[in-house]
């Protein structure tokens, strides 16, 4: 049995088509099936069942896809590994990340990892929690940094960093008038709001409210917080948004509070993907940052 083999057995395996494998593995149709049938013979049984409606693997044929996958990701680790012994770690690691507080995250984790690994280089993506998500379950990035709430199935996620959330106010209005630098919840219930665009994010902010009928003013849901900060500051509604995103507290015309009573706060979650494996590089990123954190790596 060779390589080869088993990468054949994997693309039918994949396809239930031995066509598509074919096209798939850029080889003619016939001596792909040959190969098929010499693996069945080497090992004993059959490992597909062929009907006029197509292919389907047998117990045998499931349980071999398991040892499969495994020797090929064994395969490609162990290249990886020879490769780096000779020239040290390299390659790209892909990150989606959002805004806020993440990027502060990542260039720290960035820059610890720099000084252990100087010849892994980076491509940095960032939008939305959903365009995060949608990037890494679509295998074009690696690793994302994500807010909470989040529907993890299929994701592995680990808590990094959580901070408060503010009401960002216009100076003209009374509730920026009042006393120290916070604002209870309940006030803000009767007023205009700004707040993120994601649908979780409303119902999360709905739920900050547990009296039964109220009925939040949500006068703009916005992407981005320069446009929130800008409706703000022409006094269209308070704006709600995660501490780090308030890069304007020194605007005489907006005014920042923490928002109490209770206390509500922003996580933020690093994820990937638990059906694709990691690059070695991003494998080892994702250590370093569990380390750094005394936080359990998911295996």
């Amino acid at each position: 049995m060779e390589l080869r083999h088993i990468h054949y057995f994997i693309a039918v395996a994949e396809n239930l088509n031995i066509t598509r494998a074919a096209q798939q593995l850029k080889i003619a149709q016939p001596p792909l099936s040959r190969q098929i049938r010499d693996l069945e013979t080497e090992l004993g049984a059959p490992l597909f069942e062929r009907s006029p409606q197509g292919l389907r693997l047998t117990p045998a044929g499931n349980t071999f896809l398991q040892y499969a996958r495994q020797i090929t990701d064994l395969a490609a680790r162990s290249k990886e590994h020879i490769a780096e012994m000779a020239d040290g770690l390299q390659g790209t690691i892909y990150i989606a990340s959002v805004e806020g507080h993440a990027p502060r995250l990542l260039s720290r984790w960035i820059s610890a990892f720099k000084d252990s690994y100087p010849h892994v280089q980076y491509s940095v993506w960032n939008g939305s929690t959903d365009d995060v998500i949608y990037r890494v379950t679509n295998s074009l990035s690696e690793i994302g940094i994500i807010t909470e709430p989040h529907n993890d199935e299929g994701l592995f996620s680990i808590p990094v960093y959580k901070e408060p959330w503010t009401a960002m106010i216009p100076s003209s209005d009374p509730l920026a008038l009042l006393p120290g630098d916070t604002i209870p919840l309940p006030a803000l219930k009767d007023r205009d709001l700004i707040i993120p665009s994601r649908e979780s994010r409303l119902m999360e902010i709905r739920n900050w409210f547990p009296e039964e009928n109220v009925d939040l003013k949500i006068r703009c849901r916005v992407a981005h917080m320069l446009n929130a900060y800008e409706l703000t500051k022409q006094g269209v509604g308070i704006a709600i948004y995660p501490a780090s995103d308030n890069h304007f507290s020194n605007d005489p015309d907006v005014t920042i509070k923490r928002i109490v009573d209770p206390e509500v706060y922003a996580s933020y979650i690093l994820v990937w993907d638990r059906a694709r494996r990691l690059t070695h590089a991003a494998e080892l990123f994702l250590r370093s940052v569990c380390d750094s954190l005394s936080i359990h790596m998911p295996a």
